[in-house]
């Protein structure tokens, strides 16, 4: 088949056409018609993935584009075959190549289509004058039959994004039932994932059942009213929403609805297409963004032991943590809720600031003091707030953190993507940028590839991660076997791993401030490789690390971003096995659910010559004492295979340096 095949069915430019465009391999095929309606269909190596399915745009002015359709001229297509050098990210370079179609539309509207060797893409793109309101959009997908999935059910547009995927038929999302993205789809020849990217000035995507065989998109109208909610009111709650999805600019391109399209799960754990679709950098230089690991406080309750002062939120608790970065090569420490007045960043926690209910005794912050000893010791500090504390309080905080030198904002507890938080997220980043701070969203929806256009933007939630296990057992090993094939997928993914105390089934509790693990140690650590988070946070206390130097070097050497990023096997919901490279460094990483098994690791990936393999596994007693490990050192070639066990929700990981 051409790259490009046009059939008309009717007089040139004025009737119904179909236009067909291939991917570069020739295995993916797009059918775009035009007429009464823009449809399109997709089949994967002969086999129908998406029977015609619609897309259009309603204004507010009742205009329909993707409707009544005439072709303002003949569609154009070119071929792409270039790189993109990221700034950071799972490789040195992302191929970025793909087939593209453009069909440009009288009424001032045209539709573009990517289509990789991984998956197909479209948007709408407008060109009218002055502002226009978006009163719905149709995006559908349109299945051939009924398929199972994995997907994220959320009870409605205010959500965290922190879900268990459950594994069912699509046709469960009836009845109103929403998921979020990213939603993934088992079509037996071939596995899809639905997610968008480029994300700006307009609301996020959900995903219905349509009532047939297929999902159709829901979007969140703009808020009219809001008031505060939710834990601590750390939350915006809609009270009230206009008739419309969003107002924006009459001349724009709309977000990339994105399927990708890849024949084996274990090829879902190296999709870049949301980063490449992504509109470039914003900020200009970016030489100042750092990528690296970060001491975090809350997860352990600052619990520090061996100290000869009480742990808490004072100056003496966080020199201890900027002391532990310094010694062990750690880019950055985290002060999180508590620091500060949730509601007031600007009244520093100094025993009077109210927690809940309770005041932070013992409280005792000199932040100038501690910010002179960070940039002494070279060490970032990372300040937590509420979302909505920051946006009213934005340029009088923003002068103070510059002040102090802060290195970066954790803002938390968005819980939404309408129009204007998602808006918020770019003002953020934006004003971030220009003070030279790292922002990390939490309480975030997935990523869309704003870390291109803001590069600033180094990590996000939108992730049920570790926290988890300090107040429920959610947090478990089948889950954290799903996550790298569909979360993370969209991009970086702050899971926040590294527990010390880890646990069976059995023996798993819930302790809030002294928290563990559901799983072995091994998985613990295998996360450091599967788990791509270029802001990677050891959750653990300090005290807790150093007591295990082996393994605290390991932790503290991994790389957070990587040369080149191979998935070695994987199976969603069951188990994972990857390589990644920094240099002439590889690491390996191995997980699997609560079900106990063998894996085998083939080396063949690695260079000629012999290397010196650094490895992590499950002690023999794993499977009733999650803390039991092993720690070996031995010699491997290229020409080895290594048998993997893993023990119920089990890990293996490993560092392979060349020994010349």
């Amino acid at each position: 088949m051409s790259l490009l095949t046009i059939l008309l069915t009717c007089s040139p430019l004025l009737a119904q056409k179909n236009v067909t465009i291939s991917s570069p391999d020739k295995k993916i095929v797009v059918n775009v018609t035009t007429g009464n309606k823009l449809l399109y269909s997709i089949s994967y190596q002969g086999k129908i993935l998406l029977d015609p399915s619609p897309i259009s745009l309603t204004l507010s002015d009742g205009k329909v584009l993707g409707q009544n359709i005439k072709l303002a001229k003949s569609p154009s297509v070119r071929s792409v075959n270039s790189q993109v050098k990221p700034l950071y990210g799972m490789a040195e370079v992302y191929p970025d190549v793909y087939n593209e179609l453009l069909m440009d539309f009288t009424g001032g509207y045209s539709v573009v289509f990517r289509v990789y060797d991984k998956g197909v893409a479209y948007r709408l793109v407008t060109s009218f004058p002055g502002t226009i309101q978006v009163k719905n959009e149709e995006a559908v997908w349109n299945f051939p039959e009924k398929y199972q999935g994995y997907f994220h059910r959320v009870n409605g547009f205010e959500t965290s994004f922190e879900e268990h995927y459950l594994h069912d038929a699509i046709s469960v999302l009836d009845k109103g039932a929403i998921a979020s993205l990213p939603l993934y789809v088992d079509a037996g020849v071939a596995r899809m994932v639905i997610t968008e990217a480029d994300l700006l000035d307009y609301p996020g995507l959900y995903l219905t059942w349509n009532g047939k065989s297929g999902l159709q998109g829901v979007l969140p109208q703009v808020p009219k009213t809001v008031q505060p909610g939710g834990l601590k009111n750390f939350n915006l709650r809609v009270k009230e929403r206009y008739d419309y999805l969003a107002e924006t600019n009459g001349t724009r391109a709309f977000p990339w609805r994105l399927t990708v399209i890849v024949p084996e799960d274990k090829d879902l754990l190296n999709i870049t297409l949301p980063y490449l679709l992504a509109s470039e950098s914003k900020i200009g230089d970016a030489s100042w963004i750092k990528p690296g690991k970060v001491a975090w406080d809350w997860w352990n309750a600052n619990n520090l032991t061996g100290v000869p002062f009480k742990t808490g939120f004072n100056t003496e608790t966080y020199k201890y943590f900027i002391d532990f970065a310094a010694r062990n090569g750690i880019e950055y420490i985290n002060l999180d809720e508590g620091w500060s007045d949730q509601f007031d960043l600007l009244k520093v926690n100094d025993g009077s600031v109210t927690l809940g209910t309770n005041p932070t005794l013992g409280a005792d912050l000199n932040m100038p003091e501690l910010f002179r000893y960070a940039k002494e010791k070279n060490v970032g500090i990372i300040l937590w707030c509420v979302w909505h504390t920051l946006d009213r309080q934005l340029e009088e905080a923003l002068a103070q953190f510059e002040k102090w030198g802060v290195a970066g904002l954790k803002v938390d507890f968005m819980d939404r993507d309408d129009q204007l938080v998602v808006n918020f997220y770019e003002r953020v980043a934006r004003e971030a940028a220009k003070r030279h701070m790292l922002v990390n969203f939490h309480g975030a929806y997935k990523p869309t590839g704003l870390e291109r256009t803001y590069p600033n933007v180094i990590n996000r939630e939108g992730v049920q991660g570790l926290e988890y296990n300090k107040f429920s057992n959610q947090a478990t090993p089948e889950h954290a076997v799903s996550i790298p094939f569909i979360r993370m997928l969209a991009g970086p993914m702050d899971y926040t791993p590294g527990a010390m105390t880890n646990a069976n089934k059995e023996d798993f509790r819930i302790i809030n401030d002294r928290p563990m693990s559901q799983g072995t140690r091994c998985q613990q650590l295998a996360m450091y490789v599967v788990y791509y988070a270029p802001l990677e946070m050891l959750s653990d206390a300090p005290t807790r690390y150093e007591k295990e130097p082996d393994i605290l070097h390991f932790l503290a050497s991994a790389p957070t971003v990587w040369d080149e990023t191979l998935p070695l096997d994987g199976k969603v919901s069951d188990y994972v096995l990857m390589a990644r490279r920094k240099g002439t460094t590889w690491w390996v990483g191995a997980m699997t659910d609560w079900t106990a098994r063998s894996l085998t690791l083939d080396l063949q990936f690695l260079g000629e010559g012999t290397y010196r393999m650094e490895l992590f596994r499950d002690g023999a007693n794993a499977h009733r004492i999650g803390d039991d490990y092993v720690h070996e050192v031995i010699t491997v070639t290229r020409n080895d295979k290594l048998s993997l066990d893993l023990a119920p929700g089990g890990g293996w990981a490993a560092r392979i340096a060349p020994t010349n």
